[in-house]
């Protein structure tokens, strides 16, 4: 694969073969999405919508099958976009900070391994809150700002057999928690945050067979992998 700089978009259209493969480079995103997808209750009302940020290959799209929600996914990767279409997302190819939707329109929105992406954080936290009907749910997970996350992240992930694509990440736009509760504050959402990580049992299966998932349990620690979950206020 050609050099990218870290975080580049680029990587995902070079990667496109991996988001579906139980055994590829994406795996542990099918896992972390599964886990999203159990904080997304049933759809409130007929024709609610879910509105999925940085929706990648629709890896979302199982866990919330069968809800009641429209299923809305957005991205810039374009390659991506198809994959998710194919999966029942309905795709919208935009970037977070300026998204093509009216105030108040999603019943949930979901912003999964997207937040240590964004180089504009406050700038997308105000979408994701703008876009979501009062009395609406967010459910967000992301990595911290840590040195046991970088060290994780980077140092052993992406030099692991099979692990996190080199480059994927750029550390320092990981997320500090207590500052990101924050960010939400201000618009309006109460953001409660709890730790995740993979099932050990899981993991070790997976990285010796890659067979099989590893699912994500919650954990006291938010060191490393975090979920969110909010509502707007009324």
């Amino acid at each position: 694969m050609p050099t990218r700089p870290r975080n580049d978009v680029r990587q995902y259209d070079d990667l496109a073969g991996e988001w579906w493969r139980p055994d590829g480079r994406f795996a542990m995103l099918a896992w972390i999405a599964a886990a999203r997808g159990r904080l997304v209750p049933p759809a409130p009302r007929p024709g609610a919508i879910l509105v999925d940020l940085g929706c990648g290959g629709g890896l979302l799209a199982p866990a919330v099958a069968g809800k009641g929600y429209r299923h809305v996914g957005v991205d810039l990767v374009r390659s991506a976009l198809e994959q998710a279409r194919a999966h029942g997302v309905t795709p919208v190819r935009a970037d977070v900070t300026r998204l093509p939707l009216a105030d108040g329109c999603a019943d949930v929105v979901s912003a999964g391994e997207l937040l240590e992406h964004v180089t504009d954080r406050p700038g997308t936290v105000a979408e994701v809150c703008r876009i979501l009907r009062p009395g609406g749910l967010v459910v967000i997970d992301t990595l911290a700002d840590t040195a046991l996350c970088r060290f994780l992240a980077i140092s052993v992930a992406e030099r692991m057999p099979g692990g996190a694509p080199r480059g994927i990440h750029d550390p320092d736009l990981f997320v500090d928690p207590a500052v990101l509760t924050a960010e939400f504050a201000r618009h309006g959402v109460a953001l409660r945050t709890r730790g995740l990580r993979p099932q050990v049992r899981g993991l070790l299966r997976w990285l010796v067979t890659r067979r099989g998932t590893a699912p994500m349990v919650p954990t006291w620690s938010k060191t490393v992998l975090y979920q969110g979950v909010g509502r707007r206020l009324e």
